[in-house]
């Protein structure tokens, strides 16, 4: 089955969800709105959006920080719109991630979401309207020349696939100081395909004039198999290498009674 089909963070609200687990994602989400701001002064020089403002978050996820975007995005609109004496437009907020995503999470949020807007920016405010529309973002999602913006964040450093030719990467699960170089190639490779597959679907979806404001993880320094790029994930990929040493491992089958162990 296909990653696409299967991929997604962790539903729900629990102890163990993404939306209780994403701090740091969230720090970066508002350490990127002085740039956020920024651009969208800019394209409100550029860009007629004098009814409606279309934005999309892709790779949304679940939980707060996904509304928080939302929020971010309209309150920098409507003041941007406040300095230049224009109306308000109407928002139309398109929400974007796997087809595995937990959505039902995010609506949940909705009805308070809304309450808060007309709270803070009175009755005549909008209205906005948010949707949800899954899919990979390396392909096409939306219509052409339909979004004035594209957010995203922590997302595009997720690969569409497992990248080719990764048989000489012995038991890690990612590059890792003891990869050799065709490994590193095969990523860099993997990485190069899917990003330009990116820009170029948002080319079509994206208005003339409109914006794309992208954050997401890179190394500090070059060299790939420094710290700063896969520590962490080493340390993941060598607790698994030694739980499969000690037959630890175990996945649940929803079609059996009872968790398997795998030996």
């Amino acid at each position: 089955m296909s990653l696409v089909n299967i991929l997604h963070m962790n539903a729900g609200d629990g102890e163990s969800s993404y939306a209780n687990n994403s701090l740091i994602q969230e720090n970066g989400i508002r350490q990127a709105v002085p740039f956020l701001k920024h651009m969208i002064k800019g394209l409100a020089n550029h860009v007629v959006f004098s009814d409606r403002f279309t934005f999309a978050d892709l790779g949304c996820s679940s939980g707060t920080n996904t509304l928080l975007v939302a929020s971010n995005i309209i309150d920098t609109v409507q003041e941007v719109c406040d300095e230049n004496d224009r109306k308000v437009p109407q928002f139309q907020v398109c929400l974007n991630d796997l087809f595995g995503n937990d959505f039902n999470t995010i609506f949940k949020l909705l009805p308070d979401f809304y309450a808060k807007l007309k709270k803070e920016k009175g009755e005549s405010f909008g209205p906005c309207f948010v949707s949800a529309v899954p899919g990979s973002f390396y392909g096409r999602i939306f219509p052409d020349q339909s979004l004035h913006l594209v957010h995203s964040a922590n997302s595009n450093h997720w690969l569409s696939q497992v990248p080719q030719g990764l048989e000489s990467n012995g038991s890690n699960i990612c590059m890792a100081r003891a990869s050799p170089p065709d490994v590193y190639q095969a990523y860099r490779n993997q990485f190069h395909t899917d990003f330009t597959k990116f820009l170029q679907m948002r080319s079509d979806e994206v208005v003339r004039g409109g914006s794309m404001i992208l954050t997401f993880l890179a190394r500090g320094v070059a060299d790939p198999s420094n710290d700063d790029c896969c520590a962490l994930l080493e340390l993941l990929g060598q607790s698994l290498v030694d739980m499969m040493k000690e037959v630890h491992i175990v996945f649940s089958d929803p079609n059996l009674n009872s968790d398997t162990k795998i030996i």
